[in-house]
């Protein structure tokens, strides 16, 4: 088969975030606003494109208060980067239906190299017939490598917002309009 354009279905789609807060608890969010596209065959998932945004705008952590705080010029700066973006520039099997998807990630309009442990979990038919790639993706980061450095110090000599970063994508994608 051909490489064609398959579209993320954004209804069935999440790209999410964990941090850690105050050294050992973890905070989960994510972005309720995401697009993208993949350019791969079906029958060769594992190989192609793909581009993914998500509007930091729309982070969500269930706390009001802490995600106008990652809106603000201290974590995100929403206002002056509206989008998050990730390119691809490569894919290599790592056996079965996984793979390493390497790209630029781009967080505040900083873009640092990343490389995504990925999946291919399936091809699949909808209950409307409709064929559907789904794989998940998963990448540890720096926030400091992308300008986010706000922090306090804890009473105990640790921080309140850790360095690292987990991101982690799980994606559908559908058939591209014509």
């Amino acid at each position: 088969m051909p490489v064609t354009a398959w579209t993320i279905d954004p209804a069935h789609s999440t790209v999410l975030f964990i941090a850690r807060h105050m050294v050992v608890a973890r905070v989960h969010g994510r972005f309720e606003r995401i697009a993208g596209v993949l350019r791969v065959d079906s029958e060769h998932p594992t190989q192609g494109e793909v581009e993914v945004s998500a509007d930091t705008a729309s982070i969500y952590t269930g706390a009001p208060e802490r995600d106008a705080h990652l809106r603000s010029p201290d974590f995100l700066d929403a206002e002056a980067a509206p989008k998050l973006t990730f390119r691809s520039t490569g894919t290599e099997a790592t056996g079965g239906a996984g793979f390493r998807l390497s790209g630029e990630l781009t967080i505040r309009n900083v873009t640092k190299p990343v490389v995504f442990e990925a999946r291919h979990t399936a091809t699949s038919k909808d209950p409307w017939g409709n064929t559907r790639l789904i794989f998940t993706a998963r990448a540890t980061l720096n926030r400091s490598d992308y300008g986010i450095r706000w922090n306090k110090t804890l009473d105990n000599g640790g921080w309140l917002v850790g360095e690292k970063v987990d991101i982690e994508l799980d994606i559908q994608a559908v058939p591209a309009a014509s």
